[in-house]
């Protein structure tokens, strides 16, 4: 998963022929290492379709998801891992490398209590079946926490970590993202510290979802903290600018963050790729 990638809501969050088609020209065109397919329907995707283009592009994938309601791993893990199941083998099929995201839950789960031990044994359970399904398929398995507002589950990089270890699989891994970190961790370094020798992926993503480089998120010290911790994963810039209803509600996405992908693209891309290349990550 080396690499600078982008997370495909910056054109669409349908993952249908025309989006696909779209996002990956686009993506091809800002010189992409790979894309990560928001794969909120994996049960609807033309994994021959995607594959297809994908491969004609050399455009490496990831894809990423959070659990309908229905399947929270928490309340659900039975049908969390039927679930995860159809995505992953989604995932296999249009030749991406990794499934990561929300795995654990959804975006807006929020019982108003810490976790229980009852909840997270039942995430423990899914992950765990889903880490060795994904394993069958070759493809490895994120963890992202997310801030408090989004889910009362996983929030900081030591929580993510403490769960890796818990289910002890070698293809699973934490996903970190700078948006949430900004809010979370006592600095925004001590995420990536805590997650250090799991840590293979990472959301750079702006304060405000928006444009990188345009809000409160420490950059040098983001980049500084994964360069001296040897982070060799994937780097994936993350804005949302177009979000539908129901995607837009589990976010608290109310008003636009960004002009448009031209904005994020012509701005935030170029910030982010001279960060990383500054501190020897590209």
């Amino acid at each position: 998963m080396e690499g600078f990638g982008v997370h495909t809501s910056m054109w669409t969050m349908s993952w249908d022929r025309d989006g696909c088609e779209r996002a990956v020209a686009q993506a091809v065109l800002h010189g992409m290492d790979f894309l990560e397919i928001a794969l909120l329907r994996p049960d609807a995707v033309d994994t021959t379709h995607s594959r297809k283009v994908l491969e004609a592009a050399g455009m490496r994938a990831v894809c990423s998801l959070g659990l309908p309601e229905a399947v929270w791993a928490s309340r659900n893990p039975d049908g969390a891992v039927d679930f995860l199941r159809v995505a992953l083998d989604a995932a296999a099929a249009i030749g991406a490398e990794a499934l990561s995201g929300v795995i654990y839950g959804g975006i807006g789960e929020r019982s108003g209590q810490p976790p229980t031990t009852g909840e997270l044994d039942n995430v423990a359970r899914a992950l765990t079946a889903a880490a060795a399904h994904a394993k069958s398929l070759g493809l490895s398995l994120g963890i992202e926490p997310v801030n408090r507002y989004e889910s009362h589950l996983l929030n900081t990089g030591w929580q993510a970590v403490a769960m890796v270890e818990r289910i002890g699989a070698d293809n699973l891994f934490v996903h970190l993202d700078t948006y949430h970190m900004n809010i979370e961790e006592k600095g925004i370094a001590q995420g990536i510290l805590d997650a250090r020798e799991h840590l293979r992926y990472i959301h750079l993503s702006e304060s405000d979802r928006g444009t990188p480089g345009a809000g409160t998120v420490p950059w040098d010290e983001v980049f500084a903290t994964l360069k001296a911790v040897g982070f060799r994963g994937g780097l994936a810039m993350e804005s949302f600018i177009d979000m539908p209803p129901e995607i837009a509600h589990g976010l608290s996405v109310w008003r636009p963050v960004a002009s448009g992908a031209d904005e994020v693209m012509g701005n935030g891309l170029p910030f982010l790729r001279n960060k990383s290349r500054q501190y020897g990550l590209i």
